[in-house]
């Protein structure tokens, strides 16, 4: 809550400030605290009845009040619903922590349309006792008067959904997903019954917004799949019809050999040039080695061995045995003996079979060669022809492949979209739901409105409220100075002291008496004035006020008699030649006084008088001259106060009133200090203000002001905190 500002408290109050002088006589400022106190005391006759008054207004309207009862409904919103399936739903996830999200399930918990359809379920448009019950009958009557049935049920429904929302209330748990949904009204009943129809249909209108998402999901699908079925057909048809014209024959691909190659189906000239490719191969490989063989065979150093026939190994171990036989037996007998010769000619018979056996290899070798590199030529040629065809069917086949793209791509998307329609029409067939009743509403036992102690506060504040604005408007209507503390702020003055209204005995016999509290106040005063300069209680002192008969002359009276007390010389002078009253209250002449003097035709001794107390004598006003301000506006009346001083201590001067007067400001500048005098409870402010301007103008001296006349009981504050009436409090006071 903030501050009151000072000038906000100042008008509240009534205590704006207003500065009667220069720079330093502005007002002095009170603490708020202090000037809110004293303004509730002060006004308290009208603050405590209008608090008393709400209060009664208050109880009257509990009890005139209809009873409300309120049932509540407890929902848990997740943010993802449950996955009976693990397909996806239509609608997008919602992060942790979206607010968004909650914020969006509060407003449709608040939608027009569920609250009429809630009305709509629970029958109410056409009840008139619901409308009774909330003072829309007539509303209800007006919607019956219009022509068309369909209308007057929209009407109706369109005001009982106005009338459920405005009795409902929707509070989300802080830090949670749970949010509780209350129906108040005045049938306990109707409130458990909105309550929980409320919750039932706003489940039952979360899954219809999912399965309609779906549907239009699911209908959006089936038109595209529609679209891509036939896009579909005519690029296959369109394939298949170039493939035609342009011969190109595919076979199928083998099973698993379609990912490792890439291609789906393959040309018969790929499969016979893949098929030739691997014969020419072999064929090579035949040539090379009957080349290789017969090259061997035909070098000089070549050996049967290295062809590795059979015969021709069998041959050489016969030669071998039967050399060595030949060897043996020519050694044993010589050359000369027939088994020698026998088995010499046995050993070239062996050479001829051997050399017969190896032109035969050789010849079967060549033969195998020519053979072998014949049927590689054939085959190379064959490769280089199929080369040739495969090339131009390649050539032709680029739009044949682009064709087979095209349909592929809308194969692929066809199926896809074929798969997401299948998807989304078994998840909107399962109805996922992100909503749970946690606690079902209840049929309220008690009311919760109205509350008696709630009405209570409420309406004593606003009795308070109302009660301060109308004491506001007083105060400010109000300008009289009612209390001691309004001098510093409305006058700018400093407070010599606080008097208090003497009802029982004139002020004059009060003064007698040292312990009265008239007397204690004006020794207040006495202390403060001799407190107000460096040089003690000032030697001449007036006294003034706003308009006559506010306590001046009592007040120049007592100031007079307790300077005259402490055994000082004190004169009192009745400076109000217009309404002279100190000759009366002494019981003096008036034949001669302060007027004689100032026109010089009596001395001082003539017109001064001596009274009952020591030390004090005074000089009445004298006869009223024809012009008192032509004769105080010399230098009559200083050089008068100035010849006085000389055989007094104290010159106190009783002066006149300052409005509509120049006698005050004219009597203000021969003295030493001025005294400004004011009533409580009757001088106004702005009269006191501008009196005290006239005086600054005739640069008057003003120490101060007294209060007098001043009732503690009926101002703000009983005064006697500071401005004590007992003469242990002077000191304090001072």
């Amino acid at each position: 809550m903030e501050a009151i500002s000072p000038e906000a408290l100042g008008w509240l109050t009534g205590q704006v400030p207003i500065v009667a002088g220069g720079p330093a006589s502005g007002p002095q400022r009170e603490p708020q605290l202090k000037r809110l106190l004293r303004f509730f005391v002060r006004w308290r006759w009208v603050l405590l009845p209008s608090i008393v008054v709400g209060l009664v207004l208050g109880l009257a309207a509990t009890v005139l009040m209809t009873r409300q009862y309120a049932s509540t409904v407890r929902l848990e919103i997740s943010r993802d619903a449950a996955k009976v399936t693990k397909i996806e739903d239509v609608q997008p996830e919602t992060s942790i922590g979206d607010q968004e999200f909650y914020q969006t399930q509060y407003g449709l918990l608040q939608a027009t349309g569920l609250a009429e359809r809630v009305a709509a379920d629970l029958r109410l448009p056409d009840n008139r006792g619901f409308f009774d019950r909330f003072g829309r009958e007539r509303e209800f009557d007006a919607a019956g008067q219009l022509a068309s049935p369909t209308a007057r049920e929209a009407k109706r429904t369109g005001l009982a959904g106005e009338i459920l929302l405005d009795h409902l209330t929707v509070a989300p748990m802080r830090g949670s997903s749970l949010v509780d949904v209350t129906v108040t009204t005045p049938d306990p009943a109707l409130s458990q019954r909105i309550a929980a129809k409320w919750a039932d249909d706003f489940v039952a209108m979360s899954l219809e917004r999912r399965f309609d998402a779906s549907s239009y999901a699911r209908n959006f699908l089936e038109k595209r799949l529609e679209a891509l079925r036939g896009t579909l057909e005519t690029s296959e048809r369109q394939a298949v019809e170039y493939a035609d014209s342009q011969g190109i024959i595919n076979l199928p691909q083998a099973p698993g050999t379609q990912e490792a190659s890439g291609e789906v189906d393959r040309s018969p000239l790929t499969e016979k040039l893949e098929a030739l490719n691997q014969a020419l191969a072999v064929a090579t490989a035949d040539r090379i080695a009957a080349q290789s063989q017969l090259a061997a065979a035909q070098r000089p150093d070549a050996s049967a061995e290295a062809f590795n026939n059979q015969a021709i190994n069998d041959l050489r171990r016969q030669r071998s045995e039967v050399s060595a036989d030949y060897a043996k037996t020519a050694s044993e007998f010589g050359s000369a003996y027939p088994r020698v010769k026998a088995l010499a000619d046995q050993v070239g018979q062996i050479d001829a079979s051997l050399n017969t056996e190896t032109a035969r290899v050789r010849t079967l070798l060549t033969q195998t060669y020519h053979a072998a590199a014949a049927r590689e030529g054939a085959l190379a040629a064959q490769v280089a022809g199929l080369k040739g065809q495969l090339n131009d069917v390649r050539q032709r086949s680029i739009q044949y492949n682009i064709f087979l793209r095209d349909a592929d791509t809308n194969r692929q998307l066809y199926d896809s979209l074929l798969q997401r329609y299948k998807e989304i029409g078994v998840a909107g067939s399962v109805q996922d739901n992100n909503i749970a009743i946690i606690n079902q509403p209840k049929v309220p036992d008690r009311p919760v409105s109205p509350r008696l102690l709630v009405n209570l506060i409420v309406a004593m504040f606003t009795g308070g409220l109302i009660g301060i604005a109308l004491a506001a408007a007083l105060n400010q209507i109000d300008e009289t100075i009612g209390d001691p503390e309004s001098v510093r702020s409305r006058l700018g003055l400093p407070l010599l002291g606080a008097l208090p209204l003497v009802k029982d005995s004139e002020p004059i016999d009060e003064l007698d008496s040292p312990r009265s509290p008239l007397t204690e106040g004006y020794l207040a005063v006495q202390a403060n004035l001799k407190l107000a300069t460096p040089h003690g209680t000032p030697k001449s002192i007036a006294f003034t006020s706003t308009r006559a008969r506010e306590g001046k002359s009592t007040s120049a009276i007592a100031l007079a008699r307790l300077l005259a007390g402490g055994k000082k010389r004190v004169v009192l002078i009745d400076g109000d030649m217009r309404s002279p009253s100190l000759h009366d209250t002494f019981g003096i002449s008036n034949s001669a006084g302060v007027s004689n003097l100032l026109a010089g035709s009596h001395d001082v001794g003539a017109v001064r008088h001596p009274t009952k107390w020591e030390g004090l004598s005074v000089i009445p006003a004298g006869p009223q001259p024809p012009s008192t301000a032509d004769l105080l506006m010399g230098e009559g009346l200083h050089e008068l106060v100035a010849r006085l001083l000389t055989e007094f201590d104290h010159v106190v001067v009783d002066s006149p009133p300052v409005l509509g007067l120049a006698d005050a400001p004219l009597v203000s500048a021969a003295v030493d200090a001025v005294v400004f005098v004011v009533e409580a409870g009757v001088t106004r402010s702005g009269a006191a203000a501008s009196a005290i301007e006239r005086l600054r103008e005739a640069r008057a001296n003003l120490l101060g002001a007294v209060v007098t006349k001043f009732s503690a009981g009926r101002q703000a504050f009983a005064y006697d905190y500071g401005y004590g009436y007992g003469s242990e409090r002077i000191a304090e006071a001072a």
